[in-house]
């Protein structure tokens, strides 16, 4: 009796062993076959790991193609990711390059990037959600005995003028705080120091140091760039949401949209996402002290910075294609949902509702086009929303000698490249999750030419 029951237990492990090896491997096995490595966890496959880049191969879009490979090869850089987005359908998503110098594997759409401080369009649209929800007005406080952070450790500060700080000059980068000193969000070392406590800073000591300091204008009377503006911008998050700040966002924002692949990002090379990217420089390695106080000297890309402290104001990885998700939902145009009103969009991207800065866009023209730079060391991301259906991403991951100029490049590139598309891929690759929920073997190696 005995030993059929060892029989038939057998029987079931073998059972049990053949099922895990069929389903599971064969998921690792569609997205190693991508390029990627195996990614098994509990959450919903990403739909930008179903994009291979033979998906945008169009006779239409050729151009664009070409003129990424030259913008490469003239400034040095590694790799890049493209996406665009025509009436809000993903009809373009491509990876040009490497991923990584060092394996020589290519640039895929479901690469992950840092995206630096287009992360604040992803905080700001959070706080302007809770602002719908009631859970905050834009007037509202931020310090003194009825802000909003009015914990005792945020109340010795030595300027009276931090509580007339309000929600909307954080947004707006007008609080007070200038950058001429050194930014503090980029000093979690010698802020340790300053402040008594182990390194790296969180952001709360930062906070209380920079309290110590006079604010360099009253507040809501002049624009000044402000990174630490939007580190607080996420601990307001947490407190009236009563949640950690990614959880909001990913739970709020992101995953209601399908997005399922966007993270804050790791420090260290070693703590890197599967399907991130390697981050390089043309320019030569800028080492600095590691962030963590352990005197190691580190790559600045790679130890220099800390990507959790960064997180609201710019430590955010993403893919083009869920980055470009994003975007269709706060664009304003009407071919699908946005998830805040029209009301709030405009009071986001328009400077004369929302001051004399805008709610996490960096710019905007009198024709209605939005755009959103980021830059770290290792990568940059340039997001744009234009008028006439049509947003776009462009993400690399290479510091080049001519970084501060890129952005101006990259938008004079694109805006030509185009507007020199006749007609657009009549495909979503958005909907590729739906129509393709397992290996994507029935989609043709090259698309049907336009």
């Amino acid at each position: 009796m005995i030993v059929r029951i060892l029989v038939v237990l057998k029987k079931i492990l073998i059972f049990i062993s053949l099922f895990i090896f069929l389903f599971f491997g064969e998921i690792a096995l569609t997205f190693s076959d991508k390029g990627y490595p195996s990614l098994l966890n509990d959450e919903e496959v990403p739909f930008s790991l179903l994009i291979d880049n033979q998906y945008s191969d169009f006779e239409g879009t050729n151009n664009i193609d070409k003129q990424i490979d030259a913008f490469l090869k003239r400034w040095k850089i590694e790799g890049a990711s493209l996406a665009v987005t025509k009436d809000e359908r993903l009809v373009y998503a491509k990876g040009f390059g490497t991923a990584n110098k060092e394996t020589g594997e290519d640039v895929k759409p479901g690469h992950l990037f840092r995206i630096a401080s287009v992360s604040k369009l992803i905080t700001a649209v959070a706080i302007m959600k809770l602002y719908e929800e009631g859970m905050l007005e834009l007037d509202d406080p931020v310090f003194g005995e009825h802000g909003i952070l009015n914990d005792s450790i945020f109340r010795n500060y030595v300027d009276p003028r931090v509580e007339e700080i309000s929600v909307r000059h954080l947004l707006n980068h007008t609080a007070g705080w200038s950058r001429y000193a050194g930014d503090p969000i980029f000093n979690p070392l010698y802020i340790a120091r300053k402040m008594n406590v182990p390194a790296p800073a969180a952001v709360e000591d930062i906070l209380q140091y920079t309290l110590t300091r006079k604010l360099n204008f009253e507040p809501g009377t002049r624009y000044s760039y402000s990174n630490m503006g939007y580190a607080i911008l996420g601990k307001i998050i947490e407190r009236e949401s009563g949640m950690p700040y990614q959880d909001y966002v990913v739970m709020n924002l992101l995953k209601p949209l399908g997005i399922h692949d966007m993270h804050i990002g790791k420090s260290y090379y070693h703590e890197k996402y599967p399907n991130e990217v390697r981050y390089h420089s043309s320019a030569g390695v800028m080492t600095t002290r590691a962030m963590d106080g352990s005197g190691e000297i580190v790559p600045i890309y790679y130890g220099g910075n800390d990507m959790e402290l960064l997180g609201p104001a710019g430590g955010w990885v993403a893919s083009a294609p869920e980055l470009i998700k994003f975007m269709t939902a706060i664009d304003g145009f009407d071919d699908q949902p946005d998830i805040l009103t029209p009301e709030t969009i405009a009071s986001m991207s328009d400077p004369s509702i929302a001051g004399k800065g805008l709610f996490g866009w960096r710019g905007s023209d009198s024709y209605g086009t939005w755009w959103r730079t980021g830059y770290l060391s290792g990568s940059s991301a340039l997001i744009v929303r234009q008028t006439d259906g049509i947003n776009w991403v462009v993400m690399t991951n290479t510091t080049t000698y001519k970084q501060s100029r890129i952005h101006r490049y990259v938008s004079a590139m694109m805006f030509g490249a185009i507007s020199k598309v006749q007609q657009w891929p009549d495909i979503d690759l958005f909907t590729m999750e739906e129509k393709h929920p397992g290996p994507i073997a029935d989609i043709p190696a090259t698309n049907p030419k336009l």
